[in-house]
């Protein structure tokens, strides 16, 4: 009797098991000559070592379709065990797939205008208002590059603006002290990575979240690096930031105008940057708009009424300036 042992990496077992081991049942009944037993990652198998090599072909099959699509069907498994299936393509526009199998794609012109500058430039901007989808798009590309190897790591960083509270009189050490600021960078991540795999390559520094002030004298090379809410950058900052680029490394750097928290006599690091790269070669600048929110309908609504409500706001202040 032969036994070998199959690990499950960088999917998450849960979808390869399948809901109260349905999959594996399932797999069991078309190798009715193996016994099949999983803990963790870990699949063991015991049985005739025919079946057993048609199995573990069969199950790294499996394992890459679970990568690719983070999902498996009934289906799936019958067609990749028969030979039915000789090729998984993810379908033309899907960056990738989140943890419940949902594709991840442009559902806007200017999303797509941001996938298409991601593939022809090594630094791209992403300019919009809240909930267009900016920093979810460039974490999927950043994941989806990941995934496909065309990169060794990915960074992301923010910078640690205080909007009302001082870091220093919040609880825990310096970590617990930036975690918020990171926050939407993490829910992003755990929407498309089994939270086990997240946390190892958080460990090995595969995934690198940071606030902008740790950047400071790195070389960033072999990475897709992420700037999110650029526009609480200093111009020194963003400048700092944008010459750690190294080789085999993309940037993306998003922001919202509207949404600047630095002192009002500070100008915003993204507005200069914005103004002095423009016609930089080799760097592509998007500018969403509230056409592509993808967020609940209020939010567009909202980013309306107070775009209305700046405009009556500064007419007013120049009438009093006269």
């Amino acid at each position: 009797m032969v036994e070998k042992h199959i690990v499950l990496e960088d999917i998450d077992p849960v979808v390869f098991y399948g809901i109260g081991n349905q999959h594996l049942q399932m797999l069991r009944a078309l190798y009715p000559k193996l016994r099949i037993v999983a803990r963790d990652n870990v699949v063991r198998i015991l049985g005739d070592e025919e079946q057993m090599a048609a199995f573990e072909e069969s199950a790294e099959k499996l394992r890459q379709h679970v990568l690719k699509f983070n999902a498996l069907t009934e289906e799936d498994i019958l067609d990749i065990t028969r030979g039915k299936r000789t090729k998984d393509e993810v379908p033309d526009g899907v960056v990738c797939y989140s943890m419940s199998g949902r594709a991840i794609k442009a559902r806007s012109e200017n999303q797509q205008r941001l996938i298409d500058a991601y593939t022809d430039n090594d630094m791209v901007f992403a300019v919009g208002p809240a909930g267009t989808g900016k920093t979810y798009l460039s974490i999927a590309l950043a994941v989806k590059a990941l995934k496909e190897k065309t990169a060794k790591k990915i960074i992301l960083s923010r910078p640690a603006v205080e909007a009302g509270e001082k870091l220093g009189f919040l609880p825990g050490d310096m970590k617990d002290k930036i975690d918020p600021y990171l926050q939407p960078l993490y829910d992003a991540l755990e929407d498309m990575l089994p939270q086990v795999k997240l946390q190892d390559m958080m460990e090995k520094h595969v995934i690198q979240i940071a606030p902008l002030a740790f950047m400071r004298g790195r070389t960033l090379s072999d990475a897709v690096v992420i700037l999110d809410e650029a526009q609480n950058t200093t111009p020194q900052q963003i400048r700092m930031f944008l010459t750690r680029m190294g080789w085999n490394t993309k940037m993306i750097i998003t922001g919202d105008m509207t949404q600047i928290d630095l002192p009002r006599s500070q100008k915003s690091g993204l507005v200069e940057a914005l103004e002095i790269l423009r016609d930089v070669e080799g760097i592509g600048i998007v500018e969403l708009n509230r056409k592509d929110i993808v967020r609940h309908k209020l939010v567009t609504r909202i980013v309306n009424a107070y775009e209305k409500f700046d405009k009556n706001n500064h007419k007013d202040e120049s009438i009093n300036k006269d």
